[in-house]
């Protein structure tokens, strides 16, 4: 193992966004193995510390490439292309005037029925983004579009989980059993 491997090379796995989970957690599993602590417990404590480390950036790897927009937004940076989501928040108009509709709509929404419908609309509109996420990144290998499609993704799943958040504190406050724990 090398610590200047990138996350797909300590996988051993093909740097692409379409991976299987399976495929993943096994890898996982094998390289933790290989990298615990207690098999270099005969070689001393600087053995066990080295190992340690090994067993923390692998930990590291795999939350990365576990996670869907983790690991697309890693492949951007690894091929020049960095998302850089902390200070670059420019969307096209088309993207933030759908964004602005929806929170228009949870803003009037009157209850669960429609909070769950925007809700649809919204986990299709992600799992569009993933689906065009996976074409520019596997397919087209168009780094910089692809940048702009995770971004996306990341306001798209915030706004999933305000949903989501709605949706949990409308069924407690309808739910006595909820209500009085």
């Amino acid at each position: 193992m090398n610590l200047q491997s990138n996350d797909f090379e300590l996988f051993g796995i093909p740097a692409r966004f379409a991976q299987s989970r399976a495929e993943l957690d096994r890898r996982w599993r094998d390289l933790q193995r290989q990298a615990h602590p207690d098999r270099f417990s005969q070689q001393g404590a600087a053995a066990q510390r080295i190992a340690m480390q090994w067993s923390v950036r692998i930990n590291e790897a795999y939350q990365r490439l576990r996670d869907p927009l983790k690991r697309a937004a890693y492949l951007c940076e690894l091929n020049g292309a960095p998302v850089h989501a902390d200070n670059n928040t420019a969307m096209p108009a088309q993207f933030l005037q759908q964004q602005m509709a929806w929170r228009e709509s949870l803003d009037d929404a009157a209850g669960v029925a429609e909070l769950k419908h925007i809700g649809f609309e919204v986990a299709r509109a992600l799992g569009e983004a993933l689906q065009r996420c996976e074409q520019l990144l596997d397919v087209e290998q168009d780094y910089g579009q692809a940048v702009q499609q995770v971004r996306a993704w990341m306001f798209i799943e915030r706004l999933v989980r305000y949903i989501e958040d709605r949706l949990d504190a409308s069924q407690e406050s309808t739910n006595p059993a909820v209500k009085g724990q």
